[in-house]
């Protein structure tokens, strides 16, 4: 199927979707106009994400921020070479510190995240989350944003979480296991579905809660 390249490629895609579940013709209407999320690949945009994990849009907006602009450039090379306290000074946890220093450490030893996006779903997944810090859904999240595979779904996302279960009437929301189960009818466009979601979300709940792109 064809990457999710263009905002046609992302309207062909909603418009397949509401063929399949017509329940998201409702959920179409209310989120509005459902931006493209697309970044170029690479170690910025992995980075970002990583910093992204489990806090808030605008909290990583922040920390992102400071980060760099205390590491000019965001390099590897630079963040290796850099203390903790730039770190500190950023608002990184240690554990997200360790996890963008082990990126680093990849990188320079050979992983090579642009060609990551020419690879099939599965094996990408595979090579991303084996450098500590990498799960499944910076791996999932990477891939939608920066590669634009049209077929993925991060359940874990909370916010993916909360949209479904808010648009479907679904009380108490669903989790990770029950999100992956919804959303295998949505298949081949869970990513397109994935945007749809976060574009949703951004409307029902007034905040933005898709990670960066």
């Amino acid at each position: 199927m064809q990457r999710i390249s263009t905002i046609d490629d992302l309207t062909t895609g909603l418009d397949a979707l509401c063929v399949i579940d017509p329940r998201l013709e409702n959920v179409r209407a209310t989120a509005g106009d459902v931006p493209l999320r697309r970044t170029e690949p690479g170690f910025r945009s992995l980075v970002s994400i990583v910093i992204s994990q489990q806090v808030s849009r605008a909290s990583a907006d922040a920390i992102f921020g400071r980060l760099i602009n205390l590491a000019d450039p965001l390099t590897p090379e630079v963040l290796l070479t850099a203390g903790d306290e730039l770190f500190r000074e950023a608002g990184l946890s240690r554990p997200k510190q360790r996890a963008v220093l082990a990126v680093s450490r990849a990188v320079l030893d050979g992983l090579d995240l642009s060609r990551l996006c020419d690879l099939d779903v599965e094996a990408a997944i595979s090579a991303m989350t084996a450098v500590p810090g990498i799960g499944l859904w910076t791996a999932q999240v990477y891939l939608l944003s920066a590669a634009g595979h049209p077929d993925i779904f991060p359940a874990r996302d909370v916010a993916l979480q909360s949209a479904v279960g808010h648009a479907l009437a679904i009380d108490p929301r669903p989790g990770e296991k029950a999100l992956i189960k919804i959303a295998e009818s949505w298949s081949p466009y869970r990513g397109v579905a994935s945007r749809l979601f976060w574009a949703y979300y951004r409307q029902t709940r007034g905040r933005e809660g898709a990670p960066p792109s």
